[in-house]
């Protein structure tokens, strides 16, 4: 019987999974369907490559949204100090940025990819590239793999480290999910987080492309809240996006079934009075103006006619002609612009994936299947998902750095 140890999937998690269970002197394949490694973090940081997060590991788990439990161990295992230390061994300069964020003193991902093909390399991994797996079974003494070219391989464990479905030009194709299901394990729906939104109202198209900073995001299903957030926000000519809007999707995943309906308050930093008194210092600066031409001070110009047609003030009205109830329904509708949830753009868009193997089916300490002897599971194809910030290629590297010591 072979001694192998297969590695199906050569991202962030794969990477560390081979790297530390050759380490432990096992003979090792990595298996990648791409001609490279590390493929989907050329795209990460926006081609920076947010490597972790600096914060505390306490503070990781105020970030995970879905099973954080399940990532104790690990996270405790191999922390965000231990993958910076690791890439510091092989000449990886790195900064801290806003939000503890870790990247590159280069600012290339390319780097971090360079750095973890030293890795590899350091810890004799045979790495097979442009190698896409066909299919995955096993008999009583082995796991057999074979790949598209005919080739077929023979492991005495396998470790499963495929990535999601998002961002499926990086190879991140749902492979690892039905290998999964063949050995008997639930896979818990998938759903896109961290995607932008599709919005109903229509007018959301003329918004296109104008960025709000410092804007509070909340949404609702009727009166109750789900979640409110607060940063920057970018509209598209399907509905938001950016940072608020990316992180709004993570909570909002679960409920994608119900009548979601979102309100933008503009002004958070303002008080209901604060900003009326605000309207009126601008209103005796332009009072023979039309309101169209008035707000220039107080919101950016693509926003104004909305925001006007949404109080039900005629766009043409001289400023001094409007009346109070008219000049308190504007100031509603800067603190709470609603927009009604239409359906999340496709999971292919979304920077991670919600959903994927049971966590109840996996061995936290291990990464090791509860079902099946000596298969093992790393990274995104595990029910486990974050908030941007480097918090989701930590899970990775924590996860695959658990199934390669214990496999």
């Amino acid at each position: 019987m072979s001694d192998k140890i297969g590695v199906i999937g050569g991202g962030p998690a794969g990477i560390i999974a081979a790297g530390f269970a050759s380490s432990r002197g096992k003979d090792v394949i990595l298996i990648e369907k791409n001609n490279k490694i590390g493929k989907k973090l050329f795209i990460t940081g926006k081609g920076r490559c947010n490597i972790t997060n600096a914060s505390s590991i306490e503070n990781f788990f105020n970030n995970i949204v879905t099973n954080g439990d399940f990532l104790y161990s690990g996270f405790y295992s191999f922390t965000n100090e231990s993958i910076m230390s690791l890439l510091r061994s092989y000449g990886l300069s790195m900064k801290v940025e806003r939000g503890n964020r870790v990247f590159p003193f280069t600012d290339k991902s390319s780097d971090v990819i360079k750095v973890f093909e030293k890795f590899l390399a350091d810890k004799n991994v045979n790495i097979l590239l442009n190698r896409n797996v066909e299919d995955v079974n096993k008999d009583n003494e082995s796991f057999i793999v074979k790949l598209q070219d005919g080739n077929v391989l023979r492991f005495k464990k396998l470790i499963l480290a495929t990535g999601g479905k998002s961002y499926p030009l990086t190879g991140s194709t749902g492979d690892g999910y039905k290998f999964a299901q063949k050995f008997g394990h639930k896979i818990v729906p998938l759903k896109p987080s961290l995607v932008p939104i599709e919005i109903e109202e229509p007018w959301i198209k003329d918004l296109q492309g104008l960025s709000l900073k410092n804007i509070l995001l909340t949404s609702y299903i009727g009166h109750n809240k789900i979640h409110e957030e607060f940063g920057e926000m970018v509209f598209t000519h399907y509905g938001i996006s950016g940072p608020v809007a990316l992180t709004m999707s993570n909570y909002i995943n679960k409920y994608e079934d119900k009548n979601i309906k979102f309100s933008i308050d503009l002004k958070p930093a303002l008080s209901i009075e604060k900003l009326d008194a605000r309207i009126l210092r601008d209103f005796e600066v332009y009072k023979n103006k039309q309101i169209k031409n008035g707000l220039y001070d107080l919101l950016p110009k693509k926003l104004i006619p909305v925001v006007i047609r949404k109080a039900k003030i005629d766009e043409e009205k001289i400023i001094n002609q409007i009346t109070k109830s008219e000049r308190i329904r504007l100031v509603n509708t800067i603190k709470d612009l609603s927009l009604t949830f239409k359906k999340f753009r496709p999971i292919e868009e979304a920077i991670v994936t919600s959903g994927g193997v049971s966590t109840k089916e996996i061995d936290p300490s291990t990464m090791e299947s509860k079902l099946v002897p000596g298969l093992y599971f790393a990274g995104e194809i595990i029910d486990v998902d974050a908030l941007t910030g480097g918090y989701n290629l930590q899970i990775a590297y924590s996860t695959g750095y658990l199934a390669g010591i214990n496999v």
